[in-house]
């Protein structure tokens, strides 16, 4: 039996964005193959992971991530055009990918990242793998642009957070929309690393307290919050404009809004709520396959 061409589009999300991983495994469980695929932010970064066939080592890897690793993976570089220069986090994705190209994954991908000098919404469909991410996932601000073929990028998040319209000039007939933004009234938790100072790590205790306070936890704001929250408000408004002039078939929405942006720490939970979030629309998904088949 035939079925309708299937386009998945997995978000942006920041941290929250390790549920991608967990939405991935539900749609293989529920035999739901997609045949094209787009991705903006972390969703673009799981997604090529994934289609690169790497994804068991990705989630490995968030898995094990804790407070004192995800500092040691961020390089403080105040001249690059952003507080980390994102040296490596690159180096760890080439590591694992290498060269390859976007045209050489097995399925068509595509990355959308944000044009800085224009605001125009760049969709990379060829070329280095690697680069095409870091464009995607450049939170301004936070990480330098990224400059490919004599343009700038930056995070897609600021034209197109849920990337249904790129599966759709795909071709898709059926799309699946994967929306981490769609809980913004998750209360995020206070978080303590069990000895009751809320935010205090050995990180600051061995003096990186520069980096530290970009990822304070004990209420104050700080410089990366404000941002990453300023983000999440931006993608949340224009995510809902830009699904409800072009909404999916299908959309996967992991309550995910009780987590922190910020907490690249809780893969395990968040791969969970993903996972969960498909079984909870298979009956819709099957249904969509039923009406749209050719």
């Amino acid at each position: 039996m035939t079925r309708p061409k299937i386009g998945l589009a997995l978000g942006s999300g920041v941290g929250r964005g390790w549920a991608h991983i967990g939405v991935l495994r539900g749609l293989e469980k529920a035999g739901i193959e997609a045949d094209v695929v787009a991705g903006t932010s972390i969703g673009a970064l799981v997604a090529g992971v994934h289609l690169a066939g790497h994804l068991d080592a990705l989630e490995a890897w968030a898995r094990s991530l804790n407070r004192m690793r995800i500092m040691r993976y961020l390089d403080l570089s105040l001249q690059s055009g952003g507080i980390l220069g994102g040296r490596r986090l690159g180096r760890i994705l080439t590591e694992n990918l290498g060269d390859l190209s976007i045209e050489h994954l097995p399925k068509p991908f595509i990355v959308v990242a944000t044009e800085l000098a224009t605001g125009h919404e760049i969709w990379l469909r060829q070329g280095h793998l690697v680069e095409a991410l870091r464009a995607s996932y450049a939170l301004p601000g936070i990480f330098p642009p990224v400059e490919l073929d004599g343009r700038p990028l930056v995070d897609g998040a600021l034209v197109n957070p849920v990337p249904v319209s790129v599966c759709r000039a795909m071709g898709a007939r059926l799309v699946i929309a994967v929306n981490l933004n769609a809980d913004m009234l998750g209360s995020e938790r206070a978080h303590s690393n069990g000895n009751g100072k809320p935010g205090h790590t050995a990180a600051s205790e061995n003096g990186s307290n520069m980096l530290e306070n970009l990822f304070r936890r004990d209420g104050t704001p700080s410089m990366f919050n404000v941002m990453a929250s300023a983000l999440n408000i931006l993608q949340d408004r224009l995510g809902r404009s830009r699904l409800a002039g072009d909404p999916p078939d299908v959309t996967i929405a992991p309550k995910v809004g009780h987590i922190g942006l910020l907490d690249f720490d809780q893969a395990e939970e968040l791969i969970e709520i993903g996972e969960a979030a498909v079984a909870d629309v298979v009956p819709s998904l099957e249904e969509a396959l039923k009406i749209l088949q050719p």
